[in-house]
């Protein structure tokens, strides 16, 4: 364990503010004794980097499976992706190295294994009786494209049928093809004179395992004797097939074709179908053929011993229901019912009581695989009602647009987002237990509570339990329910600033201590939320509009006395009763006809009831300046210690009082500089007439406050820096190059060098690198919070870093971290008698803060992170002690001040794709991985990191990732995580003793190995597929070898600081890899060769 004397770090280093004097010396000299030494106890065998699970629906699904006797579910996707689901609280998420596409999975039913067959024909067989299922086997077909494959149940032979019409036969326990080969020329007629088309079907007779059916995509269905090796029965049919199913007796079978019909034919009749249905198609009178329609994609026939069988397909909807959403159609003896879904259907599978082929089916549920979800229908019950998905598949229900991660929240906080969030759940599912039930959970390593909170385009926000790497909604709050829903596009042609999803959440800031939430909208609008367990109807809703300037033109600003003396928020007045066109500059349109003083999104007028939960406190809305639209909100705090929310944008910051209902503060960025402004700006002509309020309370707010309240709260204050005339303001500089508020941080501090005790204030920082302090004086608690103003006023401190500063964070004198003050939660809509009304008194203006009880001598340390750099800063001295240069050639997209290990850390995720972590203060690097470069605005926005070493990023639009930079918790992850595979004894074969004799003498029971063996059938063709070892059976040799390397990068780095070299041990890592990936050699061969080769990559 190292210690950092900062007296020593001290020593030679120059004071941030560039004004050093002999004053500011004395003072750093005076730090220097006061500063004591800080034990740092987080090392780099603290870290180490893994993905831990992912959550949310498969990306772009492609393929469905279902192993009846262990209850999994497995969904591949067109990005190669697998995603395994057993019972809730089980899933599993794997991917294929080349990314191609699965078209097929085929499960080895109750054997724990899996097949892949992919779109750059590839099989692969998966082992899952491992928590990471790996590859045990691949094999790549050379000459032919894959096209469907069918494993019968108990068998070890896979058919595997392809684009020119052949099957080819593979063994899965050996991964190597038969010599045992259909090829299409044999199987047909021999009098046709085209080609049949690829394989679009395969399977064996229920009855009999030595016929195998056989669907070519022209029309023609071939039952091939597998001994015999020729075609007992050959079906025509003039329409192209798109699926095959089987009647459980092996006597029938039935088609589905692209002109919207069904085909069910007699085996023992091929000349003509023994049926034609159109499910969809109109009847036409005179006994003609019903319209065609739309092709049925998949059909599947499922007998029941009590009743009627089933006849279940999708597609085949007449072509006149334009715009009609796709459907499942359950066909059950007369009664023909049409389920609508909300995607297009991927692929659906009947979940059967039995998986032997040969027994009546009893089919009691259909898994639909959409586009964007995943339904569970349940047949056994009337209406077909669909299950209750306890999957987290719902993220993407809207586009999510930021995301916030909390770890080691109170522990009272997911229940009782539990108990608001269960009134909002759906009615109307099936009373049935969820179906898909296999596996078990993973031990619960993890004892505290986590929370994802998840923000969307409509303006929706999610609440997640995150806690042990599942995930689970609890709440969602829909902030657009208080503004008024344009009819049509018509309706607000000109306040629009974004051209859909005018409710989108841009930021969230949350205090989970205290429960108040704010959000900043994508129409430069605010909400400040306050959670409550009762229901309450608001009359009117606060809000506040604010005129946030960065330019302004010459137009005569209305006198001072203009102004209508109005009386003070919070003290009954409405801020809505009065009407804003009692004030000139409230008008929607500037002289000259710009629109002027109005926002983009209209509030509600109308009383708002509102349930338990969230519940709206007050409205905030940027408003167009003449004929400028609002700038987006790019930073955002709350503090319900203070009772403050702050936000800013390019144009400038804002400040506003949600007790009173009041705007503080509301500065343009280069007047929160004053005369300390270090940039030369081009100014501008000084305007006729300044502005009565200084330019701090320039604002529409419904309710003008009075005169001396919209006085500058700095006009008393000597150095008038904030009150600096606003005739500077910048023209020739755009919108994107304007400096923009980039982070806010409420705290209790040391605001300037001479200060001997911390106080309340706000730190603001900006995209050019600037960190300015503003001083809050707060009012005593109780009811003078609501009567006496709060004084805000500049401090003149002023940190620079190269960059935007991206957070802000504070230590006390012992590195710990200093939390931001706040309030206890309390619920609001309950009157408080006298005690609790006095215990308020002494409770709000106190800060949690450690810092605040300290002796005056001693010290804190502010910790700065921008895109470049950062910088620890030693308060009250100012003198920065520690600077750690992050990047050079790129730029960090998130930092984080974080407890780990009963300690703290900085982490950062830069657009390189570099993950590192820094110690605290002394800002040592501690990690150092690459990790995944930013392919796209999606991670940038979503990115963050939390306490405990848990960071989460959208992979996809419709997953989270979730990863671990905690040492520990990379150990622990094998033990949480679920297992798929679980013992389960295969259910009895039915009694087929009545059955003897009507398909042959009892074939059914055919011998394979003896027809497909090499013995029989001879070797395959070397050139048709090649045989690649699957890194399954090598897992364990390479994470013992990765482990040695990680423990090396590790000892690298802790040696790079005393200036040692580690060639000779780098040398022998690489030959400890080089033995460990030799077992793999010939595999990483060949993938390498038809590396860039493949058709499907784009």
């Amino acid at each position: 364990m190292r210690k950092f004397n900062i007296r020593k770090v001290l020593d030679g280093l120059t004071a941030v503010s560039s004004a050093a004097s002999a004053s500011s010396a004395a003072q750093q000299q005076q730090a220097g004794n006061r500063e004591t030494e800080i034990q740092e106890t987080l090392q780099s065998e603290h870290f180490q980097l893994c993905k831990t699970v992912r959550h949310g629906f498969p990306y772009q699904p492609s393929a469905l499976a279902f192993d009846p006797v262990q209850k999994i579910l497995a969904i591949g996707t067109q990005t190669g992706a697998l995603r395994l689901f057993g019972r809730p609280g089980v899933e599993c998420y794997c991917q294929h190295d080349s990314g191609a596409a699965v078209i097929q999975l085929q499960f080895l039913i109750n054997e724990g294994a899996l097949v892949s067959a992919l779109a750059d024909d590839t099989l692969h067989l998966w082992n899952l009786r491992q928590k990471r299922p790996a590859i045990l086997h691949s094999l790549k077909f050379n000459r032919e494209r894959i096209t469907f494959c069918h494993l019968p149940f108990q068998s070890k032979w896979l058919y595997v049928g392809t684009e020119r019409g052949n099957i080819h036969i593979v063994n899965v326990e050996s991964f190597t093809l038969s010599g045992y080969v259909i090829m299409w020329n044999k199987a047909i007629e021999l009098s046709s004179k085209s080609h049949p088309g690829p394989i679009v079907h395969i399977s064996d007779n229920p009855m009999d395992e030595g016929k195998l059916l056989i669907g070519f995509e022209s029309g023609t269905v071939v039952l091939w004797d597998l001994k015999s090796k020729k075609a007992d029965y050959r079906y025509t049919h003039d329409e192209a097939i798109h699926s095959v199913a089987w009647h459980h007796e092996g006597k029938q079978f039935i088609c589905s074709h692209s002109d919207g019909t069904l085909t069910i034919w007699n085996v023992k009749s091929p000349t003509k179908p023994f049926q034609t249905i159109t499910p969809h198609g109109k009847q036409l009178k005179d006994g003609k053929k019903p319209e065609p329609c739309k092709p049925i994609l998949k059909v599947e026939y499922k007998t029941t011993r009590a009743g009627e069988p089933f006849i279940i397909l999708s597609g085949g909807l007449s072509y006149d229901t334009v715009g009609r959403r796709p459907c499942l159609t359950v066909m059950h003896g007369k009664s023909t019912a049409v389920l609508e879904m909300d995607y297009s259907i991927v692929d659906f599978l009947t979940l059967c009581e039995t998986p032997y082929p040969n027994d009546f089916q009893e089919p009691y549920a259909v898994v639909v695989l959409l586009e964007k979800d995943l339904v569970l229908i349940d047949l056994a019950q009337n209406g077909y009602p669909i299950f209750e998905n306890p999957y987290p598949l719902t993220i993407h229900e809207s586009p999510v647009t930021c995301c916030e991660y909390f770890a080691d929240c109170p522990v009272d906080l997911i229940p009782a987002l539990y108990s608001v969030g269960a009134r909002q759940k759906r009615q109307g599912y099936s009373k049935k237990e969820w179906p898909i039930s296999g596996g078990n959970w993973g031990l619960i390593t993890q004892s505290y509570p986590e929370i994802i909170i998840t923000g969307h385009a409509d303006g929706s926000i999610k609440f997640w339990d995150a806690s042990a790497i599942t995930l689970q909604v609890l709440y969602k709050l829909k902030t657009a329910k208080v503004f008024e829903k344009s009819r049509n596009k018509d309706d607000r042609p000109n306040t629009d600033i974004v051209d859909e999803d005018p409710y989108a959440i841009q930021i969230i800031s949350w205090c989970p201590e205290s429960r108040m939430l704010c959000i900043a909208g994508v129409s430069a609008h605010v909400i400040i939320y306050r959670f409550s367990k009762q229901e309450v109807t608001t009359e009117v809703i606060p809000m506040l509009e604010v005129r946030l300037l960065y330019e302004i033109n010459d137009i005569e600003s209305p006198d001072g006395e203009q102004v209508p003396p109005l009386p003070t928020p919070g003290t009954g007045s409405n801020p809505q009763s009065i009407v804003p066109q009692s004030h000139p500059s409230t008008s929607s349109s500037s002289s000259d006809g710009l629109r002027d003083n109005v926002p983009c999104l209209k509030v509600k007028n109308s009383p708002l009831k509102q349930s338990p939960g969230y519940q709206t406190e007050l409205v905030i809305q940027l408003v167009w300046v003449s004929g400028e639209p609002p700038q987006q909100i790019t930073s955002l705090a709350v503090n319900s210690a203070y009772g403050l929310v702050v936000f800013g944008n390019c144009n400038g910051i804002a400040m506003v009082d949600y007790l009173q209902k009041t705007v503080l503060l509301n500065l343009g960025t280069i007047e929160l500089y004053g005369s300390n402004d270090p940039y030369r700006r081009e100014p501008r002509s000084p305007r006729k007439t300044r502005q009565p309020s200084g330019g701090l309370c320039d604002i529409n707010e419904g309710t003008m406050v009075p005169e001396d309240r919209c006085k500058s709260p700095t006009s008393d204050v000597k150095d008038n820096s904030f009150s600096r005339s606003r005739s500077s303001s910048v023209t020739s500089i755009d919108k994107e190059s304007r400096e923009a508020i980039s982070a806010l941080h409420f705290c209790e501090t040391f605001t300037r060098k001479a200060d001997t005790s911390p106080s309340p204030c706000l730190w603001v920082g900006t995209t050019l690198g600037t960190v300015l302090v503003i001083v809050l004086n707060l009012p005593p608690g109780g009811e003078q919070r609501l009567l006496q103003p709060v004084i805000v006023s500049p401090s003149g401190t002023i940190l620079r870093l190269k960059g935007a500063i991206l957070r802000m964070a504070f230590l006390d004198t012992t590195g710990s971290l200093v939390p931001p003050a706040h309030e206890p939660w309390r619920e609001h809509n309950v009157p408080e008698d006298k005690d609790e009304k006095d215990k308020s008194k002494k409770r709000r203006p106190v800060s949690v803060s450690p810092s605040s009880s300290q002796e005056i001598s001693e010290n804190q340390y502010a910790v700065i992170c921008s895109e470049k750099q950062a910088k620890v800063i030693s308060l009250p001295s100012q003198n920065c002690i520690y600077k750690q240069n992050i990047t050079e050639t790129s730029f960090v997209l998130r930092g984080d001040i974080v407890s780990l290990s009963n300690s703290v850390c900085l982490a950062c995720f830069c657009a390189n794709g570099h993950i590192m972590t820094f110690s605290l203060p002394s800002l040592r690097p501690l990690l150092d991985v690459y990790y995944l470069p930013l392919t796209n605005m999606r991670i940038a926005r979503t990115f963050c990191f939390t306490n405990n070493g848990q960071a989460l990023y959208l992979v996809s639009p419709t997953e989270i990732q979730r990863l671990t930079y905690s040492q520990e918790t990379c150990e622990n992850l094998q033990e949480m995580l679920g297992e798929l595979f679980t013992p389960v004894e295969t259910p009895e074969a039915p009694n087929r003793g009545f059955f003897k004799g009507l398909f042959g003498g009892g074939a059914q029971s055919l011998d394979r190995e003896e027809l497909f063996g090499e013995s029989a059938s001879g070797k395959a063709s070397r050139s048709l597929a090649q045989h690649i070892p699957g890194p399954g059976g090598i897992e364990g040799v390479k994470g013992a070898a990765s482990g040695v390397v990680g423990e090396l990068a590790r000892a690298r780095l802790a040696l790079d600081e005393r200036g040692q070299k580690l060639g000779e041990l780098e040398e022998k890592t690489a030959a400890m890899l080089y033995s460990a990936d030799s077992f793999s050699k010939h595999a990483h061969e060949m993938m390498l060769k038809y590396k860039d080769k493949k058709w499907y990559q784009f």
